[in-house]
């Protein structure tokens, strides 16, 4: 019994002491993305392909519809905040809204600087925007291959700054090349609200991107200063585009405004050109999202090999289907009516009401829920119906 005392306190002073080391052992410093790369990743995501068409979304809706430009960009942040509030308790259903977009912009924007271009694949001569297609994923590929968030901040910073120098060159060609910016078109066009409000949507559709920067921060817990920092920049960056370009050319405006340039100008040159670095600066950032959940699955787990080959395939699908229909402006207004609506929009609403008991009692945090809902069902309903309409026309 005496012996049985003596271990006991023993077991007791050692339970004591080893608490007391667990107490006072020193933190491990946390690995992870810094506060600044992240923001850098989140402009990149959020500064997409969307700012060279934000001009003709203007167009199609009139002056005043640049009102609905900030109120889905507000939107989109306040559910972006109700990502947040879900990230560590569920896993939300990721997508890959604008990749697609990526290749089609870029073939559309080296045929404009390089027509008539054509080369042979195995016998098989491939001209105009499909060659440009498949050469851009060329490129874009090895970007894909990078799995360190805080590697693809750099490659982010160059497209944030791309985003920048490609508004700095439309104002310079309104104001130096005196295109000017003298046209004063519709207040309102009801016509062509749904393809602008879809168009907006697609701008703010970064969410699908959320869950994985914020997971990859040193400090998780200044992901919501992020929102903001990417929000408002974005939201700064899209406004002048739309407006400079809208005053530039009025409803002449094509899908994307690089192709409304003049194309002898030396500013033009460099719009084009940056234009066609932005979207190699974010096909792995938008990317990031389904890569890693396919090579987190058991199966692909810690292989190189296989991460490259997922990573591959996945831009060869993307390859296909921008092959298949080349239509920047209403593949981007079917992408932000369906896709961009329901990742930014609906989930995070959803995916909040379902975890917070709290937020389903009446109150005005339930009727601000309630309003997205409807507005972005609303959006997605009409939007898809008539950017799929305007698809199969052309098609």
């Amino acid at each position: 019994m005496w012996v049985y005392e003596c271990h006991k306190m023993d077991f007791t002073k050692a339970g004591k002491l080893e608490s007391q080391n667990e107490v006072q052992q020193p933190q491990q410093p946390t690995k992870g993305t810094s506060f600044f790369r992240t923001c850098f990743n989140g402009l990149n995501a959020l500064s997409g392909v969307g700012i060279l068409s934000i001009p003709y979304a203007l167009a199609q809706g009139g002056w005043l519809s640049l009102l609905l430009l900030f109120l889905v960009a507000v939107l989109c942040w306040y559910t972006g905040l109700l990502l947040r509030r879900c990230m560590d308790t569920h896993p939300l259903i990721k997508t890959y809204p604008d990749i697609v977009e990526f290749l089609i912009l870029e073939g559309d924007n080296l045929d404009k600087l390089f027509p008539n271009t054509a080369f042979k694949v195995a016998g098989l001569k491939i001209r105009g925007k499909q060659a440009f297609v498949m050469l851009t994923s060329l490129i874009v590929l090895p970007t894909t291959w990078l799995k360190s968030l805080a590697l693809l901040a750099y490659v982010s910073a160059g497209g944030v700054l791309a985003s920048f120098i490609l508004v700095i060159c439309i104002f310079w060609v309104g104001a130096v090349d005196k295109v000017g910016f003298h046209e004063n078109d519709s207040v309102l066009n009801l016509k062509g609200m749904p393809i602008a409000i879809s168009m907006f949507a697609f701008c703010y559709c970064g969410h699908a991107v959320f869950p994985t920067l914020c997971s990859s921060m040193k400090d998780r817990s200044k992901f919501s200063k992020v929102l903001l920092v990417c929000f408002i920049t974005s939201t700064i960056n899209y406004g002048s585009m739309a407006v400079m370009g809208y005053l530039m050319f009025g409803e002449h405006l094509k899908s994307q405004v690089t192709l409304n340039l003049p194309i002898k100008k030396m500013s033009t040159k460099i719009a084009i050109y940056t234009t066609l670095i932005n979207p190699l600066t974010k096909y792995a950032i938008i990317t990031a999202p389904i890569t890693t959940a396919i090579e987190e699955t058991s199966l692909f787990r810690n292989s190189r090999s296989l991460s490259i080959l997922i990573r591959t395939a996945l831009v060869i699908s993307t390859v296909i289907v921008a092959l298949t229909i080349p239509f920047f402006g209403y593949v981007m207004a079917f992408i932000g009516s369906f896709l961009s609506v329901t990742a930014s929009m609906l989930l995070p609403c959803l995916c909040y009401l379902k975890l917070n008991k709290a937020a389903r009692k009446m109150g005005l945090e339930l009727i601000i829920i309630v309003a997205i809902l409807m507005a972005g069902l609303f959006i997605g309903v009409v939007g898809t119906f008539t950017s799929i309409k305007q698809i199969v026309n052309h098609l």
